[in-house]
């Protein structure tokens, strides 16, 4: 009356040798099985196990039709110990997303994960199972990709959970950028739904997890690439991701602006509190990547990701990026050194950057971390979003530098941060879409300037602008719209950069100690305490600021690119290095404020 069905790695024919198998435990029919196992007298007397227990002794411990699905993964746990002969280290992990009994089995050597209520984990199987035989080159790239991944720890949480991307997610990725190739390489889920005959309808838990049973039923694709272009491409589409502005969609094959689910989980906090009774799918749990699953699109697969593994992981496809377009990935090495996938393959890259130092103060955009009425007036402005954001950092780095710091700033009249928050919404509305709807538009592609050639740069546009795309593609984001606000032009008289933490002991002797960028009035006192007491410069230090807006076809961010005069770089570069750790926690401080406004 029950079944026990595999899925997972171990059948969605992306498993290894010896992967673990994750078994999901259907008990849909327990309550007949139950009032079996009870009625029967006869099979409670055959069934005694080793221990002197019968299994039917174990089952009245609970009822099936009432218990809680921990309860009933501690009977499956007991039954394991009791009943199956070499298993060990049974054990229930209950604080999971979707509790688990883990157990691993002697003779074996295998790890096993057996879940509850998870008809998901089984049609997302198929899901993988129909797109590695729809497509034979899906295989190898994963594989491939997969490896890659855990060579540079940006997969794998050995214990189960973790700040790494799980191999599901990585999947994921992998299928998404094949379904934005040029031509695609596979088809949305929206699409293989609508090839989908009536028999073959499939709705769990409220999902439509509609697609065709037989890779037969889905037409070959057109695309021609060969394994090492679309493993090159792979790096270029994430290196030059916008994941801070986008949630990524598979059911439509494109990435949706983040500012569509900004407020969806307010709602769902409204509609708990009001009729708590009643469950409503959540929203998906933002993050620093957003990947929604293919069928259960409140579930974010990449939540568990941190700032720091999602940087990791940017970081280790742009250099990817780069050395799949090296000869030196092409061709084998004359002087005997590591080449092609061995050397992408290694740890660590053996490549050293030896850049001049920039003076530019990134300030990424963090969605969850804005406050509730910023967050409502960017789902507003639509896809015009990103110059909103960037208007009030920039307002909120107005506040900083005058405000806290103490340094006069004269501005342009023409400054983004004075204009009318209103129009620069009305402005990203109308005019921005344009420059970031298409950007994820699902007939918009990874190869739209021509096909990724491995071990060359990319080309640019036949026309003598570089921001114009070739004839009937639409033109990139980075090339054709990267707002730059007037320069600014600060002078600081003081050194309210040296001994802060000295004089902020002093200010909080008698009050509750606070992290440093954490309250505005009191990072104010310090520097007015530094303006008051301290010998100012002997100059003046002059310097430019120059704030720029990327996005679309990577993270969304403002850049501040700082300029000092001639006569004080010496002493700038001290203010500098104080600036970068600074500036960006005390825009954060001022846009929770309320701050950050016209």
């Amino acid at each position: 009356d029950s079944q026990i069905l595999p899925f997972g790695s171990s059948v969605n024919t992306f498993g290894i040798h010896s992967c673990d198998l994750d078994l999901f435990l259907d008990l849909e029919n327990t309550k007949v099985f139950q009032a079996r196992a009870k009625s029967s007298t006869e099979q409670a007397s055959e069934g005694v196990s080793d221990d002197g227990h019968s299994e039917d002794s174990i089952l009245s411990d609970i009822d099936l039709s009432t218990a809680s699905p921990a309860d009933v993964l501690d009977l499956v746990a007991t039954i394991l110990k009791r009943c199956v002969p070499s298993v060990h280290k049974v054990h229930v992990v209950s604080t999971a997303r979707l509790p688990v009994v883990k157990f691993h089995h002697h003779e074996l050597n295998l790890q096993g994960d057996i879940t509850l209520n998870n008809r998901l984990g089984v049609r997302n199987t198929r899901f993988l199972q129909l797109c590695s035989g729809v497509e034979e080159r899906l295989r190898p790239l994963v594989y491939t990709i997969r490896y890659w991944a855990k060579q540079k720890q940006l997969a794998g949480n050995p214990s189960g959970s973790g700040p790494l991307l799980n191999n599901y997610a990585l999947s994921l990725l992998i299928l998404f950028y094949l379904q934005n190739c040029e031509p695609a390489v596979l088809l949305t889920v929206d699409q293989l739904r609508d090839m989908s005959c009536e028999e073959e309808e499939c709705v769990i838990e409220g999902w439509n997890c509609t697609f065709p049973s037989q890779p037969i039923s889905v037409p070959p694709c057109k695309n021609t690439q060969d394994l090492c272009s679309l493993l090159a491409g792979f790096f270029s589409f994430y290196a030059q991701f916008d994941f801070a502005g986008s949630v990524i969609s598979l059911r439509e094959g494109r990435a949706l602006p983040i500012t569509n689910f900004l407020s969806q989980n307010k709602q769902d906090e409204m509609m708990q509190e009001e009729q708590p009774a009643k469950s409503y799918p959540p929203g998906p749990k933002l993050g620093p990547l957003n990947l929604l699953d293919p069928f259960e699109l409140s579930h974010n697969v990449a939540g568990n990701l941190n700032e720091r593994s999602h940087r990791s992981f940017l970081k280790e496809c742009q250099e990817a990026d780069k050395y799949c377009r090296s000869l030196q990935f092409q061709h084998k090495s004359a002087k005997g050194k590591s080449w092609g996938l061995i050397r992408l393959f290694t740890p660590h890259m053996e490549v050293q950057h030896n850049k001049p130092e920039q003076l530019t103060i990134s300030i990424p955009f963090k969605s969850t971390s804005l406050p509730e009425k910023l967050q409502e007036e960017l789902q507003v402005a639509g896809d015009g979003f990103r110059l909103l954001w960037f208007q009030r950092v920039c307002s909120a780095v107005e506040v900083v530098l005058k405000t806290v710091l103490k340094c006069v700033l004269h501005a342009p009249p023409d400054a983004v941060f004075r204009e009318d928050p209103a129009v620069v919404a009305a402005e990203g509305t109308d005019n921005a879409s344009a420059s970031f709807s298409s950007l994820n538009d699902s007939t918009e592609s990874v190869e739209s300037q021509g096909e990724v050639t491995v071990g060359a740069k990319r080309p640019l546009s036949s026309g003598s602008d570089c921001s114009v795309s070739p004839h009937g593609k639409k033109p990139r984001l980075a090339k054709r719209r990267n707002h730059e606000a007037p320069p600014w032009t600060c002078v600081q008289k003081h050194t309210v950069w040296a001994g802060r933490r000295r004089v902020r002991r002093e200010l909080m002797k008698d009050a509750d100690c606070k992290p440093e960028g954490s309250c505005m009035e009191l990072e104010s006192q310090v520097s007015a305490y530094i303006v008051e007491k301290e010998l100012g410069l002997k100059e003046p230090l002059e310097f430019k600021v120059q704030p720029q807006m990327v996005g679309g076809t990577e993270n969304t961010k403002a850049l501040l690119k700082m300029e000092p005069s001639s006569d004080g770089a010496r002493v700038f570069q001290d203010f500098f290095h104080f600036l970068e750790v600074f500036l960006p926690k005390m825009v954060e401080t001022v846009l929770e404020k309320g701050g950050g406004g016209s």
